[in-house]
Order: C-alpha cells, then sequence, then structure tokens
C-alpha cells in the first residue's frame, strides 16, 4: 500500500511538471544543430527535466573534470521503477553476483538497464546535442512509446564524458565562425588548432582509458558504472566526415570470451537500426574497422563486464555546425545529431523488446563466470619481491578500480606458465603472493587481462593486441590450469616510520614514489647524491641508483633537517633508512667518486604544433599529477624564443620537429646540449635526432632473406587484398623481451630485462663510441602480441633504449613509449632515469 501512494503521488507530480517542460528548442531558444550548446548550458537543460519531471528523471553529479567542470548522470525510469530504483539497481547487482549480502536477486520482471555514453572525444559534438533529444523524448507526456519501453527499461545517461575537450572545441569554433557557418573544408572553422578538443585536459584519449583508469573522469564513472553493471552500453563517436554512419555488429576480431548471445544481439540491435535508417534513406556500415578486442574502449570494457557493449560512429570530425563533404552535398550538426539521436532511442527500444532475454543472459554471464571462469588458466599468481613492492601494490589498486577479487597464496604447489620464460615451471603460491581466480563474477576480465597471449580471429585490428598486467608492470607470475587455494586479504602499506639519524639517510631508488620524494627534497634546496655502485651498510644491500641524504652542503637548514627529510619521505610513503657512517661494509665510501651529487633539474616539456598531443599529455600528466614536479610546457614554434642557459632538461615526446631542420636553431640546440643539455627523445624525435646527426643511425629492415620477389609468382596479389597484405610488415602493438644493461643509469632500478610495447618496425643500429646501448633486442624476442610474418625475423640485433654523449651533455633515447598511456607501469622508472639520472 505504502508503494501505491508513493507511486500515485509520483504520477501526479509528473503530470504537473510536465505542464512546465519544455523541449531543448524551446529551453535553448534554438533548434539543436543549428548552434553549438556550451556544457553549462546542457546541465541547466538536464537540470530543468530533472526539476519538472522528478517522478521520471534523478539527476545525480558524480565528480568533476581537471577544469572543475560537472560530470552528470541521469537515471530515466518509469514512475514505479523510479521510486523503486535502489532496490533495482541492488537487484541488478545481485544478478552479477556481485553484492556483499549474498541475497537471491530477482529475475522475474527486472528491468533491463541500457548506458548511453555520449561525447568521450570533445571535438566530437553531435552526441551531446542527441543526448538533449534523448532525454526529452523519454519523458515528453506527449510521446507513448517511450513510456512502454520503460516499463521494463532503465535508462542511465551520461550526456557528455569530457566537458573539458567539448568545451575546448565548442568555445573555439564559437570564436572563429561567423554568424553563419561555412561549409568549405579549407575554411579556418574546420582546422582546430593544437592540441584540438579529442582529448581531456591532460591531453588523454579518454576511450582508450576505461580498465585502466588513469585519468580523474574515467575513475569517477567506472566508480559509478561498477555500481549500476548495465545490459547494455552505448558510445558515441564521430568519424571523417565523409565515412557513413556505422553501428553493430562490431568487426572481428571480437574477443574469444564473448558469448554467442552478445554476438546475436549486436545484430539485433544493428538490424533496428538499418530499419530506422533505411526508412530515411541514411547511409550505414556494420562489421567493418570497429572490433572488439582491446579491453579499454567504450565498447569492449562493458562487454569484458557481461553487457552488450557497442561503439556508433556518425561521420563528423571537423565539421563544425555543417561542411561539404567529397560527394558534394552538406553534412550538418543538425543531421549528425538526428542520426545519433534516431539510434539512441532504437537501442532502447530494442533493448525493451527483448528486455526478459537481456536479463536471464546476464545473469548466466556471471554465473557461468563463477561457476566455471573463462579460459583454459584457472588461477593466475603474481610473486612478490620486495624490490618490486610499488608496482606489486600498484597492480592490487588496478584490480580494486575494475572489482576483481583476490587473495593472498596458502603456499599451495602447482604447475603453470611462467610469464619470464614462456615455459611450464612449478612453482608455489606464498603468503605474500597475490593470488587471482578466475572463478569469480568478473572472470572474463581476469582474462582478458592476464591471458599471456590474446587469441586473434582477424589480425587486421584497431589496437594493440598485446597488454598482459605481468608484463606491463614487470611483475612475476604465473598462470595455471589448477584451482589454486587462496586464504586472507593482501594488506597494502598505509604508512610508514621512519627512523631517526645524526648523519644521513639512504634511499633505495625502486620506484615512483621514491622519484617523487627526491623530487620533493629537491623542491626544498636539499642537495642530494647517488650511488652508480650497489653497496651494503648496516646489514642492508642497496643497488645502484640509491639515493644518499648527508648534513654536508646541506647545513642551512639547520637542527631540523632530519625532521623535514622524514616528514617529506613519510608524506610520500617511502621507507628511508638511517646510516651513522659513510664508511660502507661493502662497495664503494659516499666520498667515492662513484657517488655523485644530484641537483635540482629545471625541465621543459616540448609542445604545439608538430607534436603528439597524446604523447605530450602522457607526460605532463606524470610530472602534474604523479610527480608533483614542476616541468615548463613550451611550444615547438617557441623553442627560438628559449633562453637555454636556464634548461637543464629538455623533453621531445613522439613528434616532428621543424626547428631541427633550420640550421641556426639546430646550431643552438646542439651547442646547449654539447654544454651540458640534456635530451630525453621518445619515438618519433629519436628518428628527428638521426637525421640531425648525433651519433645514431635507424637501421634498415631489410628481408630477411634478401629475396627479390619483384620478378616471381610471390609479387603477384589480389586488389582486394590490398589492405591485409600490408600487415605481414606490421605489428600494431606486440611485446617485446628486451635486454638491459642494469650498469648504466637509464636502466638504475631495473634487472637484467625489459619487457617493450613495440608499436612499429622501427630499431637503431648498436652505436659505438661516444653511444651507450642501453635496451637492446638480441634475437627475435616477441612475447605476445600479433607480428607481421616479415616483421618478426627483422627485429632482432638493433638498440632501443641508449644513451649518447654530445660534448659534456646527453641525449637519452627512447625509441619505444614507455610512458605509454599512462598505463605502462614498468617504463615509467626508466623514463625518470632519463630525466634526473642519465647524464647527471
Amino acid at each position: 500500500m505504502h508503494r501505491k501512494l508513493i507511486f500515485a503521488f509520483s504520477l501526479f507530480a509528473s503530470i504537473a511538471g510536465s505542464a512546465q517542460l519544455k523541449s531543448p528548442e524551446d529551453f535553448l531558444g534554438y533548434k539543436i544543430g543549428t548552434r553549438y550548446t556550451p556544457h553549462f548550458k546542457m546541465v541547466n537543460y538536464f537540470q530543468h527535466v530533472a526539476a519538472n519531471m522528478p517522478s521520471m528523471v534523478k539527476l545525480q553529479n558524480y565528480g568533476q573534470t581537471n577544469e572543475g567542470r560537472p560530470l552528470l548522470f541521469a537515471i530515466i525510469a518509469s514512475p514505479e521503477n523510479l521510486s523503486q530504483i535502489e532496490q533495482l539497481r541492488m537487484n541488478n547487482i545481485r544478478l552479477a553476483n556481485l553484492a556483499k549480502d549474498r541475497m537471491a536477486p530477482q529475475e522475474e520482471n527486472a528491468p533491463a538497464f541500457v548506458w548511453l555514453s555520449y561525447n568521450v572525444h570533445g571535438n566530437e559534438t553531435s552526441s551531446t546535442e542527441a543526448s538533449m533529444l534523448t532525454i526529452y523524448e523519454l519523458v515528453n507526456p506527449a510521446v507513448s512509446n517511450t513510456k512502454q519501453w520503460l516499463k521494463n527499461t532503465v535508462v542511465l545517461l551520461d550526456p557528455c564524458l569530457n566537458p573539458d575537450g567539448r568545451d575546448r572545441y565548442v568555445n573555439w569554433f564559437t570564436s572563429v565562425a561567423g554568424k553563419n557557418f561555412n561549409p568549405q573544408r579549407v575554411a579556418r572553422e574546420h582546422r582546430e588548432p593544437w592540441p584540438g578538443g579529442r582529448s581531456n585536459h591532460y591531453n588523454f584519449d579518454l576511450n582508450r582509458d576505461w580498465a585502466w583508469q588513469t585519468q580523474v573522469e574515467s575513475q569517477q564513472r567506472i566508480s559509478l558504472y561498477n555500481q549500476w553493471m548495465p545490459q547494455v552500453h552505448v558510445d558515441f563517436h564521430e568519424q571523417g566526415i565523409n565515412e557513413p554512419y556505422y553501428f553493430a555488429p562490431a568487426a572481428e576480431p571480437y574477443h574469444e570470451v564473448i558469448t554467442n548471445w552478445q554476438r546475436e544481439f549486436q545484430v539485433a540491435i544493428g538490424k533496428n537500426h538499418a530499419k530506422y535508417f533505411d526508412q530515411h534513406g541514411w547511409l550505414y556500415f556494420t562489421r567493418e574497422r570497429f572490433d572488439l578486442l582491446y579491453p579499454s574502449y567504450g565498447d569492449t570494457y562493458p562487454t569484458y563486464n557481461g553487457s552488450i557493449g557497442m561503439t556508433y560512429e556518425q561521420g563528423g570530425i571537423g565539421a563544425g555546425l555543417g561542411v561539404i563533404v567529397e560527394e558534394g552535398d552538406t553534412l550538418t550538426l543538425v543531421d549528425r545529431a538526428q542520426h545519433h539521436f534516431t539510434t539512441s532511442l532504437s537501442t532502447i527500444e530494442i533493448a525493451s523488446l527483448n528486455a526478459g532475454r537481456l536479463v536471464k543472459e546476464y545473469r548466466k554471464f556471471f554465473n557461468d563466470a563463477t561457476a566455471t571462469g573463462f579460459g583454459e588458466h584457472k588461477s593466475y599468481v603474481i610473486k612478490y619481491e620486495a624490490r618490486n613492492q610499488e608496482r606489486f601494490e600498484q597492480l592490487i589498486r588496478l584490480l580494486d578500480k575494475n572489482g576483481i577479487q583476490y587473495a593472498a597464496g596458502t603456499g599451495a604447489a602447482s604447475k603453470g606458465f611462467s610469464y619470464f620464460s614462456g615455459k611450464e615451471e612449478s612453482f608455489s603460491a606464498g603468503a605474500n603472493d597475490l593470488v587471482i581466480s578466475a572463478l569469480q563474477p568478473r572472470s572474463a576480465m581476469v582474462k582478458v587481462l592476464f591471458e599471456p597471449k590474446t587469441k586473434l580471429s582477424d589480425s587486421a585490428t584497431y589496437d594493440i593486441t598485446a597488454w598482459a598486467l605481468p608484463y606491463v608492470y614487470g611483475l612475476n607470475a604465473y598462470a595455471t590450469k589448477d584451482k589454486l587455494a587462496a586464504a586472507g586479504a593482501i594488506n597494502l602499506r598505509t604508512s610508514v616510520t621512519n627512523p631517526e639519524t645524526t648523519y644521513g639517510y639512504v634511499i633505495p631508488w625502486n620506484g615512483i614514489k621514491t622519484v617523487k620524494t627526491v623530487g620533493h627534497l629537491l623542491q626544498k634546496g636539499i642537495l642530494l647524491r647517488y650511488a652508480e655502485q650497489p653497496f651494503e651498510v648496516n646489514g642492508n644491500k642497496f643497488e645502484r641508483g640509491a639515493i644518499i641524504v648527508l648534513k654536508t652542503s646541506n647545513q642551512k637548514f639547520g637542527g631540523d633537517f632530519w625532521k623535514m627529510v622524514r616528514e617529506t619521505t613519510a608524506a610520500d610513503g617511502v621507507q628511508i633508512y638511517a646510516v651513522s657512517s659513510g664508511f660502507v661494509d661493502k662497495g664503494f665510501d659516499f666520498g667515492s667518486g662513484m657517488v655523485h651529487p644530484m641537483r635540482m633539474p629545471k625541465v621543459v616539456l616540448v609542445t604545439g604544433e608538430g607534436v603528439s598531443g597524446n604523447s605530450a599529455g602522457e607526460i605532463w600528466h606524470f610530472f602534474d599529477q604523479q610527480l608533483d614536479f614542476p616541468v615548463t610546457l613550451i611550444n615547438a614554434n617557441d623553442l627560438a624564443r628559449a633562453n637555454w642557459n636556464e634548461i637543464d632538461v629538455l623533453i621531445m615526446p613522439d613528434g616532428n620537429y621543424r626547428f631541427l631542420s633550420n640550421k641556426d636553431e639546430l646550431e643552438a640546440f646542439k651547442s646547449w646540449v654539447s654544454k651540458g643539455g640534456r635530451v630525453v627523445a621518445l619515438e618519433g624525435a629519436v628518428a628527428q635526432l638521426a637525421k640531425a646527426d648525433i651519433g645514431i643511425k635507424q637501421k634498415k629492415t631489410e628481408d630477411a632473406d634478401k629475396k627479390d620477389k619483384s620478378d616471381s609468382y610471390e609479387a603477384l596479389q589480389d586488389y582486394e587484398d590490398r589492405e591485409r597484405s600490408a600487415l605481414s610488415g606490421y605489428t600494431p602493438g606486440s611485446i617485446w623481451k628486451v635486454t638491459l644493461d642494469p650498469s648504466h643509469p637509464l636502466a638504475f632500478g631495473y634487472p637484467d630485462y625489459y619487457y617493450t610495447l613495440k608499436q612499429d618496425d622501427i630499431i637503431y643500429e648498436f652505436m659505438k663510441e661516444g653511444g651507450w646501448n642501453v635496451g637492446v633486442i638480441k634475437k627475435e624476442n616477441s612475447v605476445a602480441g600479433f607480428v607481421g610474418t616479415a616483421l618478426q625475423p627483422k627485429l632482432k640485433d638493433g638498440m632501443l633504449f641508449g644513451s649518447v654523449q654530445v660534448g659534456n651533455g646527453t641525449v637519452n633515447l627512447l625509441v619505444d613509449n614507455v610512458m605509454f598511456r599512462s598505463f605502462w607501469e614498468n617504463g615509467k622508472l626508466m623514463f625518470c632515469n632519463a630525466v634526473f639520472l642519465a647524464g647527471e
């Protein structure tokens, strides 16, 4: 009776409020698509709808962006379902076997949850405009069919995943467009300046960050997502202006964990969309380009979490309010928004028509996950090693973010695949080791993230093909077919207590926390030293790169010096070791020439035109959010105006640097390096420097057999295979084992190997005089991921990480991206070595 009264009151409130409900056009004062809607106005409209339709809409602010804009989430349901939305949400979590209360779920009559995510790429603007049309259509009392859908479907709507990027684009476009849009492709309103609005504040692509959650927007969104776990999820995008609309079903490769039902329903959704597009005469395509493999997209991440995850792509990047496409038609924002609006409603409709089956298959997905698990491996074991403790703990935090269950080992013996050797080996899972069972609700995610090698049904894939977390984090691990017992929690360090001293401290150089605390000490003006060789003192062994803090040269701080050091390091969670003398038990004493001073560097990051926005963003975010260390961003076109005497370290991300082709600017650059400047070059910047004659040479990847095929039948190929034939010399992203020289400062803190993500065919010839080959591929050493048959034998006997002496300066070379999307955790220390140690 009580619930009926609440429902009746809600219905009365809905009828009363609907009289004041306005359409987007009436509220904004313009038709959707004829102007761009700034983020704040979109927020105002959603607030208006929620205020006037409280029985059907609940609005939630689930966080904010780096620039302080709100992240908005709308729950849209029938008055009856909204009045009991928390019970329905909890029931859905129980259906996924994720509820802590262990209560039995109610499958019968449970609604399907459909989550619509708009505008993850800021300059793919039409979907946020469409979101306003969608919410209005769902609650408009004059529209009856949507009310029918909402009887068994709850719609969860995020109108803008990337407000900072969207406003960057919208504000720029508004500032350069006239009263009427110019459809000519060459017009400046279609030429977005660097870095563009696609990315978030730190130039990150948020659609590659779902699983890794390196960005604040992703962290807040996935936390919310895991509280709802929808049956259907759609990620709305735009693509090139000449492309027709794309919708499900997706292209191959599909990951093998994707169920038959998930595949089938993609087809059902696609057919429903096609019905409406055919009625309007709108072109579309399916089963091409956009696959379901890489786990950190807005379609794959939900799919691996039991949903029907999909990407929809509307032509329109750079189109502004309207642009002439190659066929001669004018594509307008009005058109683009209508297309996304149509697929939004079509998705909800087909979900409603199949709500019972969606819930049933969703329940089966999670029951199968906990009963038998996905894949042949039933347990994954991460071995604990003290030197890797920080990355071990970082991995656990990633598992927590993704709701993956784990426990400590019991000492049980087993046999399984060794990620290090690539062979079957015996091992035991000790009390400090991490055991991740494949028999859990997130079993599909566990398999996808930990499987040693991902199976590909098609090698023509949209993104990288290898990301096994033991390689990403540089941790020793095993995958076994045994169901290993696990017991107890893994306890993370929450605080450290550092001892007092009257002489000095030693800080092991073994992770990003160490670098952060070293940076904080340097910013306070403290003189530090680092050891080039291992040493032992007071029964503790310290490896190369250990930081030594002494009173010598720090007398200016007076009696509070040691307290300041203790408090700084403890605040950063870094354990330090007290020493009472500079006389060591083994190795070189603290006054030796093998112990070097370490000073506060003035660091510059090159940005702007010609520089990869994503590559620069990874580094900017790392300094700003992880190291908390000052870095000056200078646009490449302004380097000629820079005072080189005020720069100690110049970081050159992937890019094309025009100043290296200017004789005068190149000479000024080389002069600065030779006087003691330090360069950190990544990816394409290394190739640019190679052309500038600094002592490195790119290795020619000729055919292994050097056979001339031009006169043979092998040179013949069918025209339809022109794209696929190129795959033999290609890798979209594979993992390779690199041999390191751990005695060089660039490799301090590492063993004699490193797992790199290779995304191209580039390696360099071994350097001779004046250069150090710190990281090399000596033989065909691919570990995981797709590598073309022609490329495989070429990637050997070459340098990937090195250091070149140029006069009194140093150029550190990182041919592969050790900072990739900020989730390649094991590469970050090498980058820090390049900035703080190698060439100091």
